[in-house]
């Protein structure tokens, strides 16, 4: 089972009165994957082929705002393929010590622009971003 499947499997199956996961359950809902083809999660729709396409044209409805969730390669693709218009980076104030990079290693920096800060009663920092093309370093 692909992880995409997982999570989508996951979020069907939470039935509780999480404010959260009722607010996900009525919502249209895309899913990019190239193995995924019939989501048991209602309101979804898989996204695969010509992805940036896809997303152009879901960015370009009414209401086009579209949120990523859980999938670090997902956010990084989009990032290099400069389809990212704003980035809600929430910071858990836990040190895990290991896991997968959310930015990559490799390949060309990108400025982001802070719009917005701010801390939750849980110590949990809420910071939004603008990307705002390659950065520029002082010589």
């Amino acid at each position: 089972m692909s992880g995409a499947e997982e999570r989508a499997r996951a979020a069907a199956e939470d039935q509780g009165n999480h404010q959260i996961a009722a607010a996900l359950n009525t919502r249209a809902k895309y899913l990019a994957s190239t193995t995924l083809t019939e989501p048991r999660w209602a309101n979804t729709t898989v996204v695969s082929g010509d992805l940036a396409a896809a997303i152009g044209e879901l960015k370009a409805k009414p209401a086009g705002e579209l949120h990523v969730h859980g999938s670090g390669a997902l956010i990084r693709w989009l990032l290099e393929n400069d389809l990212v218009d704003e980035i809600n980076l929430l910071i858990v104030p836990v040190v895990l010590g290991q896991g997968t990079r959310l930015f990559p290693n490799a390949g060309p920096d990108t400025a982001l622009d802070l719009l917005d800060s701010r801390v939750d009663s849980k110590g949990v920092t809420i910071q939004v971003y603008r990307p705002a093309g390659r950065p520029q370093y002082a010589d």
